[in-house]
């Protein structure tokens, strides 16, 4: 429970898109917790203490950073250009020990399988590549077409599992009595509904729970 409180404390990055600091204080923390359980004479405060004293240090290094640029620079590093308009930038590659077989691995994975429909691939520091596609070879969007589509917002999940949940219905700017009405016009009684998705133009979808 305290390795869950302390990710949650550095802030939910930790869980999909680590910063080298961040990294480090978490494989820190997933050592120092097996301490205590590899050797049952120890206090459990013996792990935990450590834990607690690294959390609050992630924590005052990112106040730190959001405060100093060039402190968060020289933590975290800077974005790298590796294609500038379709050409491969070789000193970044090397100064990054990238090979090109990883640039276009890394390319591939984006549905990119040409470096000539690249104008831009950046490595960010979290080490993933961001690319933007030459104009001709970008999917055409409703502006490029001249087509108006009205904003939906986002479906959230109002109803799982027959609970309802009070932020999505903030975030669509619904109500409980909106649902009680929809359900009442369905013949659906809530505790049979597994999911209900709704937007704020009051379209919804209903999934019901299999006998």
């Amino acid at each position: 429970m305290l390795i869950i409180f302390a990710l949650k404390i550095m802030g939910k990055r930790q869980i999909s898109e680590l910063q080298t600091s961040e990294l480090v204080v978490t494989l820190l923390i997933s050592n120092i917790a097996t301490i205590p359980m590899q050797n049952p004479g120890q206090p459990l405060i013996s792990g935990a203490i450590p834990i607690i004293v690294l959390v609050v240090f992630e924590v005052i290094v990112s106040i730190i950073m959001l405060k100093n640029s060039k402190f968060r620079k020289f933590i975290c590093g800077s974005p790298i250009v590796v294609i500038d308009d379709g050409k491969i930038m070789q000193n970044e590659l090397k100064m990054l020990r990238m090979t090109v077989e990883d640039l276009f691995e890394e390319l591939r994975q984006i549905d990119v399988f040409s470096i000539e429909d690249v104008s831009y691939a950046i490595v960010e520091t979290n080490g993933k590549l961001s690319v933007l596609k030459k104009t001709g070879k970008q999917p055409p969007d409703a502006s490029t077409l001249g087509i108006e589509v009205p904003d939906e917002g986002i479906d959230a999940v109002v109803v799982s599992d027959g609970e309802i949940s009070d932020f999505s219905l903030s975030l669509c700017g619904l109500s409980k009595e909106w649902i009680d009405e929809v359900l009442q016009d369905e013949n659906i009684d809530i505790s049979d509904v597994f999911i209900m998705t709704a937007n704020k133009e009051k379209k919804y979808n209903i999934i019901e729970k299999e006998i």
